[in-house]
């Protein structure tokens, strides 16, 4: 097929199965950036995910700093993960990550949820993984339409030029 011939996107499926701010952040950016596009967008929390759409946790999320090979410090200098062990190192820098999007005006995942759900963004929570950390409706944001098995996300998913994506 030549790019002449390419179809436009029509749907977005988006997996946040981790509860770091990077990647918290990185599903709520392509949610949002999808439905401005006027895409539609569902996104289905799950595992360590569902911190960002837990009231309790959503405003304690943190920068995973030991074993992430990608980190950095300030200059670009490789970030030595045994530093991650130390006490406060973690916090510390969650919290300069933190400042740095306030620098540039990202809001907080409360407001990003928001603007998805504003904007025509579905958010799900996943069922065994609510079971596990035993959870409830009531525990999560009121973003979260339901909570629903993989199989139900899988069904929403169908329909041409759709992508499932996992951050």
């Amino acid at each position: 097929m030549s790019a002449k011939e390419e179809k436009p996107l029509k749907k977005v499926c988006i997996i946040c199965a981790k509860g770091s701010i990077e990647d918290v952040y990185a599903t709520l950016i392509m949610a949002n950036g999808a439905v401005m596009e006027g895409i539609e967008a569902k996104v289905f929390f799950t595992f360590f995910g569902l911190d960002a759409i837990t009231k309790k946790q959503m405003k304690k999320l943190h920068t995973g700093v030991v074993g992430n090979p990608a980190m950095r410090m300030p200059g670009g200098l490789p970030f030595p993960t045994l530093l991650g062990i130390l006490p406060g190192v973690e916090a510390g820098v969650s919290a300069m990550m933190k400042s740095q999007m306030e620098k540039l005006d990202i809001p907080p995942v409360d407001e990003f949820l928001d603007m998805i759900t504003a904007g025509g963004g579905e958010i799900y929570a996943c069922k065994l993984a609510t079971d596990m950390f035993k959870l409830k409706k009531e525990d999560l944001s009121e973003h979260v339409i339901d909570i629903i098995t993989v199989g139900d996300f899988y069904a929403m998913a169908g329909g041409e030029n759709t992508q499932i994506i996992f951050t």
